[in-house]
């Protein structure tokens, strides 16, 4: 009998030892677990703040559009604003106006705002605005219809998602082209000489 409890505490040394070792690879596991929930947050929290920033920028430009609205379709634009245009880094020996505010919203998109070590990091990734006309304004008696302007933001995201319906900064963040992010808003624009 003494041998039988002898070999049972012997047993019971190596099941210790083997329960301490699962617990570990469980802890290990849990950690890891941990770690890429922590990574997805703060993806999370980074494409949360870039959609901040493009509605920032998106409602400044309406605004502005909306405080000019006889010159509302000088606001329009061939191509993209923000990141990779011409527009001066100083806006000051712009006249007041659409140029202006153009140049300064494209200074707002490129991150001009802020800035780090001399580099403009007050803004998205790539950040890009495109403006275009929906419906011309039309002041004739008996039609007088409203200009209609579609302002968009488009940056690129950190992950792939579903591929925007907007074109604006289409191509412009590598293929395919679910990197890009797009917010859109309308403007309308009345024609006061109706009424």
């Amino acid at each position: 009998m003494l041998s039988r409890s002898h070999t049972s505490r012997a047993a019971e040394r190596g099941t210790s030892l083997v329960e301490v070792l699962v617990t570990l690879v469980i802890l290990a596991f849990g950690l890891l677990g941990v770690a890429a929930l922590q990574t997805k947050i703060g993806v999370a929290e980074m494409e949360s703040y870039q959609r901040a920033q493009a509605l920032l920028a998106l409602s400044q430009i309406t605004e502005r559009m909306n405080a000019n609205p006889t010159q509302a379709a000088s606001y329009v634009t061939a191509g993209t604003v923000g990141t990779g245009d011409a527009q001066p880094a100083d806006c000051t020996a712009i006249a007041p106006g659409p140029n202006r505010d153009l140049c300064e919203w494209s200074n707002g998109l490129k991150g001009a705002s802020e800035q780090h070590s001399g580099a403009n990091v007050g803004a998205m990734t790539g950040a890009r605005g495109c403006i275009t006309q929906l419906q011309a304004p039309n002041p004739a008696l008996g039609v007088c219809t409203a200009g209609v302007y579609q302002v968009a933001v488009a940056w690129q995201g950190l992950v792939p998602t579903v591929t925007p319906a907007l074109a604006c900064g289409a191509g412009s963040y590598g293929a395919p082209d679910s990197n890009r992010r797009v917010i859109a808003s309308t403007v309308t624009v009345p024609t006061t000489s109706c009424y």
